[in-house]
């Protein structure tokens, strides 16, 4: 896959658009965009050596300043699929080996995180479609199905069953209706 493709794909879960000018506008000003579109260069230019010496350093630097300036730790490492869409920026963590899958939606203050001991111990595997609410943590080897819903203040440290609404703290699976209508402009997975 190129990086074109996962620029385009997080754009047009923004701005329905995934022309260059749609781009482009939002490299300047599009907040959380920003931070993805430098983690996305940084994804790149670390797989080939001639660019790791010499634009990686320089965007790796913009990856960290974003970081710092919009409260989001994503690593560049960490496996995400197309269309990955941040709606506000603020207290975003995704731990570096966590999987996530495509058309993602992940809210202000989230926590996807390891588990260092016990029966889940491991990180998260997300799947498609999924709309994580703000200030859910998802921690421990667990497994999340496709076009699951995750309310905000949610706390999920179990394996969650494709199109599930998961609420509360400790969470608990009150539907099957699943997240659909809370995915805007899903980018077509392929």
């Amino acid at each position: 896959m190129k990086i074109n493709e996962f620029i385009k794909a997080d754009c047009y879960r923004v701005t329905d658009r995934s022309n260059l000018l749609s781009i482009l506008k939002l490299v300047f000003f599009g907040e959380t965009f920003k931070y993805l579109f430098w983690m996305r260069v940084c994804w790149i230019l670390d797989r080939k050596y001639i660019f790791k010496v010499t634009l990686f350093p320089f965007s790796k630097l913009m990856l960290n300043h974003y970081r710092i300036k919009y409260g989001i730790s994503v690593s560049y490492r960490t496996c995400i699929g197309l269309g990955l869409y941040l709606p506000h920026f603020g207290g975003i963590v995704i731990n570096d080996h966590a999987i996530l899958g495509c058309n993602l939606v992940v809210s202000q203050g989230v926590t996807i995180g390891k588990t260092e001991r016990g029966r889940n111990k491991g990180v998260p595997i997300i799947g498609d479609n999924v709309f994580i609410g703000a200030n859910a943590v998802i921690v421990g080897g667990i497994v999340v199905g496709n076009n699951v819903l995750i309310a905000p203040n949610s706390f999920v440290d179990f394996d969650v069953k494709d199109n599930s609404v998961v609420v509360g703290n400790p969470g608990k699976v009150v539907s099957t209706k699943g997240a659909s209508e809370y995915i805007k402009k899903p980018w077509p997975i392929k």
